[in-house]
């Protein structure tokens, strides 16, 4: 009875911002501020009643008359609003369009981390479902956070980006994506995950099947890691480069790597294990041995000759 009564009083500011928005003799231009609040009112009310289809579009339309009223602060604030609503609806398919736009429209306001922040919180959303989609937000959200000096924000979305390359299995994406982290991190000084990291490097290139790329980073940013990561690492290259399954094997199980970022525990689980060169025995050839044969072919040949011989002389 109350979620009716939430309902009704929603569809009365929405005829409140229909009105506002009428233009007649006296009226030359709507009154976009005035329909901006009364939609986010009856948002507010839908929301209370979990009527969330009514709720979002109240929002869409309180953001865009905040855009036609040039506020594009509130617009996007309208914007960032509908995407938890999406969520609640479980309805995930626009929440990317949505995020690209309120992050447009918080730049253009000057305020580029609310922005980076409106597409990492879209990207946590949608990752599960659509890592693709959250790939390309976390991406856009590391560049707004350079664009505005945060170095340290923008590595931890070039993190995040590199994860999803690595659960895609898209490992030269991913390499790519660490060779960026690296850089942010070393750049704010954070040398401990730089350490991490250049484990992580290790990682990918060898799941790439690139051992050549995985020990050449390992001589570039090795020197980060502490003294455990170092010998697990040296361990684990010396594996698979002697083509060493058992080696390996111990050197994946490392508690170190386990207690690494999901992604990164997965991959060294699932990585395939080197495969020890089989030398085919060559047949043993023993000299002279067709010579032999042929002496002993011959003195065959010697000895039937000899026999007709002797039956002729008999006859």
């Amino acid at each position: 009875m109350n979620s009716n009564k939430k309902i009704e009083e929603g569809l009365e500011h929405i005829k409140n911002a229909e009105k506002s928005l009428k233009t007649s003799l006296m009226k030359w231009r709507p009154d976009y501020d005035n329909a901006a609040d009364e939609y986010n009112k009856a948002a507010t009310c839908f929301r209370n009643a979990k009527a969330f289809d009514q709720c979002k579009n109240a929002l869409l339309r309180a953001a865009d008359c905040h855009k036609q009223n040039r506020a594009l602060f509130y617009a996007a604030k309208a914007l960032d609003q509908a995407i938890l609503v999406s969520k609640e609806l479980g309805d995930l398919k626009d929440i990317p369009e949505l995020a690209e736009k309120a992050a447009n429209m918080f730049q253009t306001q000057g305020n580029g981390e609310s922005a980076s922040s409106s597409l990492d919180k879209a990207a946590k959303i949608i990752e599960a479902q659509y890592p693709e989609e959250a790939l390309r937000l976390f991406q856009h959200a590391a560049d707004v956070a350079l664009v505005q000096d945060n170095i340290r924000q923008a590595a931890e979305y070039m993190s995040k980006v590199a994860r999803i390359h690595v659960k895609l299995r898209k490992f030269e994406a991913a390499a790519d994506a660490i060779r960026r982290e690296l850089g942010l991190r070393e750049q704010s000084e954070a040398y401990q995950s730089t350490g991490r990291l250049a484990v992580a490097l290790v990682l990918v290139q060898i799941a790439r099947g690139d051992i050549v790329a995985a020990e050449k980073a390992f001589k570039e940013w090795g020197n980060y890691c502490e003294g455990p990561e170092v010998q697990c690492l040296e361990m684990l290259l010396q594996a698979y480069d002697e083509e060493d399954p058992e080696a390996a094997k111990v050197a994946l199980n490392n508690p170190f790597i386990k207690h690494m970022d999901v992604e990164y525990a997965i991959l060294a689980r699932d990585m395939p294990l080197p495969e020890q060169s089989l030398t085919i025995a060559k047949p043993v050839v023993r000299e002279n041995a067709q010579a032999g044969q042929s002496a002993s072919s011959d003195q065959s040949k010697d000895g039937n000759n000899g026999d007709e011989e002797d039956e002729d002389n008999l006859c």
